[in-house]
């Protein structure tokens, strides 16, 4: 789950992150008022959107009075960011910044560790640091056994390069943040830009925080629901308990199983490759291993709902999910969506009662229906349909 930056803002103050004061708005009238509120000479008016690149963008405005905010916030409102559309803006209390630096504490998963990345080189150029000059970053190994603690903070300040004036202040910090990726389950922590002002102060300016979803039954994350910026095909799987994610492809995929999910993925990619259109996956389900008739339809008719699916490749291998509830699954869902059912499904089975599950689609013999016996050949049909062969 990503936070919008006024969340991880709220959540690092909540454990002593230096931060300034900053205000939601959702008009022009309740940035003006925000800004009014903050009372300092310069506010900033952020774009509040789960992606990178905003101050590129012209989501991130100065302003000097209440009436510019409104202005600013009136041109920021609405904008789209990669996608992603403004909907709230945040209105903060400006800095007077002497020098920018860049932090993030994230999961290292090839290493089953944290790493932790510092530059003193921060601000809107950090990607392009990262490629242009890697060693410019400082990259530290963290031990989830004992987290980043004061020798493990003074260990990346050192690396990262910071003057020693201000090695044990920026280190008390990093301790924060350790604090708040411990305690929230979090898989990042990322702070760009982390500044000192000219008063001296180490402030997160800016604040980036994944949290684990699997971690959810130990929290109360209900307030950072916002099914207003996902995409609505995967709220209304979320509803119906469906391992659902959207993809820009023309394929939609089916499968019992992530690891043979993330496979057919692979291989509808490979099939689509030099065909018209290059043809790609549209989503990616997982039904599960106990999965029944009624998950199947759910899971069919939410693809079948995608106006950029083409064709559909059912791919199961029966083990707990057998093939017979599988092939129930397709036919109850045909019949429930009737006239609204237009796409080509490619079916693949194999596995527990494969032979029943077979015969009963053929029995069946809906026209949209086609059958494989190896996940290559449904892979390669279910390609060549969506590119209109």
């Amino acid at each position: 789950m990503d936070l919008y930056e006024y969340q991880a803002r709220d959540l690092f103050e909540a454990h002593g992150v230096p931060v300034l004061r900053g205000i939601t708005a959702t008009t022009p009238a309740e940035a003006a008022a925000a800004a009014a509120e903050i009372g300092t000479p310069v506010v900033v008016v952020k774009a509040q959107v789960k992606t990178g690149g905003r101050g590129k963008a012209g989501g991130v405005k100065l302003a000097r009075s209440p009436e510019e905010a409104a202005a600013r916030a009136a041109e920021i409102l609405g904008l789209d960011i990669s996608g992603h559309t403004v909907r709230t803006v945040m209105v903060a209390e400006g800095a007077d910044i002497e020098a920018e630096y860049y932090f993030s504490l994230l999961l290292d998963r090839a290493s089953r560790s944290y790493l932790a990345i510092c530059s003193v080189e921060g601000g809107v150029d950090i990607e392009t640091l990262a490629r242009s000059r890697p060693e410019a970053l400082a990259r530290v190994p963290v031990d989830p056994l004992v987290g980043l603690d004061a020798a493990k903070a003074a260990e990346i300040v050192a690396a990262a390069g910071f003057a020693e004036a201000d090695r044990a202040e920026v280190a008390r910090v990093l301790v924060l943040l350790g604090e708040v990726y411990r305690a929230n389950d979090a898989t990042l922590v990322e702070v760009n830009p982390l500044v000192k002002t000219r008063q001296g102060r180490i402030v997160a300016l800016d604040g980036k925080v994944t949290l684990d979803g699997n971690s959810a039954f130990r929290h109360d994350w209900a307030g950072y629901a916002d099914e207003a910026s996902d995409d609505p095909l995967e709220v209304w799987a979320r509803s119906r308990q469906l391992n659902y994610v959207k993809l820009d492809g023309s394929v939609g995929v089916i499968g019992n199983g992530a690891g043979l999910v993330m496979s057919t993925l692979d291989v509808v990619a490979k099939a689509g490759a030099g065909l018209p259109g290059q043809p790609r996956p549209a989503n990616f389900l997982d039904i599960g291993g106990g999965a029944s008739a009624e998950v199947m339809a759910n899971g069919l008719e939410i693809i079948l709902s995608d106006p950029q699916v083409r064709s559909v490749f059912v791919n199961v291998f029966g083990g707990i999910t057998a093939c017979s509830e599988v092939a129930r699954g397709i036919i109850d869902a045909l019949a429930m969506l009737g006239e609204k059912a237009t796409k080509p499904i490619v079916v693949r089975l194999d596995g527990n009662a494969v032979d029943i599950g077979r015969h009963m689609l053929a029995e069946a013999a809906h026209p949209l229906v086609t059958m494989a016996d190896t996940m290559d050949e449904a892979a390669r049909r279910a390609a060549e349909l969506a590119a209109g062969n």
